[in-house]
Parts: C-alpha cells; structure tokens; sequence
C-alpha cells in the first residue's frame, strides 16, 4: 500500500523503481551532461567513476556520443531531453513515466526514442507510462488512455 509509506520509503522508491523524464528537463546548470545523468547511481553510492562510465554508456544510446563533458546550457533543447531520458533509464527502472519526452524532438528523433525506451523497458518486463500530446507514440503504445481535466474520457480497453 502505497498510501501509508513514510516519506524517506517514497523517496527510496522512486530512486530505486521508478524513472522520470520532466517535460522541462530538470538537469543542474553546473554539472555535465554526464554528471547529470550519473546522479541516480550516486545516490545508489555507486563508484564516482564507475557511475560516469554508466552515464557515458547511457547517452551514448539516446544519440549523444561524445557530449557528456558538456553543460546543459550548451545543448539544444532535444539534447538536453535526450539527457534526461538517459538519467531516466539508466538505473533500469521498473515504471518509467515520461511526460511530453517528445516535446522539444524532431519527429525521427522522437521516434528513435520512444522506440528505444519501448524495447528497452519491455525486454525486461517493465512498464511505461507516457503523458503526451504527440499522436505520433500511439503507434508505440499498447494501451492509450485519453484524459481531460484529470478525468479519463476515453480508453481503447474498458476502465477498470
């Protein structure tokens, strides 16, 4: 039951279950874009170094080789997205919530994305959930619900 954690179980189940990408980024200023992306393994007390090797890996997959000693202000806005989603994944979480990760992309950029995280997190038996205005992910989905005003209005499987 959820509900009746203490606030330090919440925060040890996020870091540990659950990877988000904000639809604004959330990446610290000072620090590189793999430093930003190693933070999750940090507070795991993973190896400084070995966390940055991780964070390289994990940006190399969402298309950025090579720009991990880069600051976020120096990088686009699909980059810096791209740098979020990396920070997401690479603790393999077991939900993963994304919302708008399409929103500063170019429609293949997006695409290669969506389709990584997909793969990624169903070839391990994980579970996303993805909050989008982008019609483009309905093709990635395997279930789509339509909200408004925090209301479900339409589900293409019946509401529990």
């Amino acid at each position: 039951d959820i509900w009746a954690l203490s606030n330090d179980q919440l925060a040890e189940l996020r870091l540990n279950s659950i990877g988000f990408v904000f639809q604004d980024y959330h990446l610290f200023a000072r620090l590189t874009a793999a430093e930003n992306v190693a933070i999750p393994l940090i507070l795991k007390h993973c190896d400084w170094d070995d966390a940055i090797v991780q964070a390289n890996r994990s940006l190399e997959v969402v298309g950025l080789t090579g720009r991990g000693d880069i600051r976020p202000v120096k990088l686009s806005g699909g980059e810096q997205q791209r740098v979020a989603i990396a920070r997401a994944i690479i603790g393999s979480p077991q939900i993963l919530i994304l919302d708008e990760p399409t929103a500063s992309l170019d429609g293949d950029t997006g695409k290669m994305i969506i389709a990584f995280v997909k793969s990624k997190i169903l070839n391990t038996q994980r579970c996303i959930l993805i909050v989008t205005h982008d019609v483009r992910i309905n093709e990635y989905a395997d279930r789509i619900i339509h909200m408004e005003d925090g209301r479900i209005i339409e589900s293409d499987r019946p509401v529990p």
